[in-house]
């Protein structure tokens, strides 16, 4: 009698070892990170019991998943002119005039422009982007439109990028912020970055450190005011910078944003015809790739689902561009 029932209390101890233990295959999401299939983590800590009701709010608050990238803000603190003025005597001793670039037609073995892998490593430390340069950026492209008013084709760029499940980036300036809130908010909700095209779009080189404060900051905090969203990327009116421009907008928790793609799209009444338009746009994919299409144009709008699905069919990934 006395041994069965120590045989009972084995056999019951073994249950619950092997409850605690099993219970599902074993999996690595895209990740690498291995957990079970009913979502426990395999990387967990043996601790000793505790309460029931600390238990059930343990259990709570470790089940709750984090914010997305697609839900997520970037939380962005400019300074005010005060805090940052001291810092415009150091920025004299950079360069003022304006750096001379494009992405030009010689690409690398990858596909690269080679100015861009070139402006790449020589701005990188101030934060600038000529394409995003990196392992993490491997097979990863970027899409971005600039707004300098509105032309009538957002709505329908908005649901095309809303239909592939694509996040881009909008830069737009403070008149497009005022007369268009709708397209602002809508862009914020459906989880897009709006970027920072500068208040009144001059060339940022040929202001004064505290009117090109100016333009980043009236447009930074109207968003901010009106919005709840805080900008981080900056895109330069007319691709216009200097050492001196990108060391302010770096100061200013700003990531400048140029582009490894761009072509004549920007006047609505000398558009390109779709097909040759297509050709540019997909004919020199690469890692990282920044694209610049202006949401002014007819064709881009036409061709947009189409470029998409082109560049997903070659292997790449359309990403939301973070910090």
């Amino acid at each position: 009698m006395k041994k069965t029932k120590i045989l009972v209390v084995f056999l019951v101890i073994c249950l619950v070892l092997s409850g605690c233990f099993s219970g599902g295959d074993y999996h690595a999401d895209e990740n690498g990170v291995i957990s079970r299939e009913e979502g426990l983590s395999a990387d967990i800590e043996i601790t000793p019991a505790i309460p029931e009701s600390s238990s059930e709010s343990s259990s709570e608050e470790s089940s709750s998943e984090p914010e997305s990238e697609e839900t997520s803000s970037v939380v962005n603190d400019i300074g005010s002119i005060e805090e940052l003025s001291p810092y415009f005597a150091e920025f004299s001793n950079l360069g003022s005039e304006q750096v001379p670039w494009g992405p030009g037609t010689n690409f690398d073995s990858t596909g690269k422009p080679i100015a861009c892998v070139q402006l790449n490593e020589q701005y990188a430390k101030w934060d600038a982007d000529f394409y995003r340069a990196g392992d993490e950026h491997k097979g990863k492209v970027y899409l971005t439109f600039d707004e300098g008013y509105e032309n009538g084709y957002t709505p329908a760029i908005l649901d095309t990028l809303k239909e592939k499940g694509v996040s881009a980036v909008f830069f737009v300036t403070l008149s497009y912020a005022k007369n268009e809130p709708e397209l602002i908010q809508r862009m914020i909700d459906e989880g897009h970055v709006v970027g920072n095209h500068s208040a009144r779009h001059p060339n940022m080189t040929q202001i004064s450190m505290d009117e090109a404060y100016a333009e980043v900051a009236d447009l930074h905090n109207y968003i901010s005011e009106n919005f709840g969203y805080d900008m981080y990327l900056f895109r330069p009116p007319e691709g216009a910078f200097s050492e001196r421009t990108l060391a302010l907008l770096q100061k200013m928790n700003y990531r400048t944003v140029c582009w490894s793609f761009a072509y004549n799209d920007w006047n609505p009444d000398n558009q390109m015809e779709h097909q040759k338009a297509f050709g540019k746009v997909t004919g020199s994919l690469h890692d990282g790739e920044v694209f610049l299409l202006h949401a002014v144009s007819s064709t881009n709008t036409a061709i947009l689902g189409d470029v998409i699905d082109h560049v997903r069919a070659e292997g790449y990934t359309f990403e939301k561009y973070l910090p």
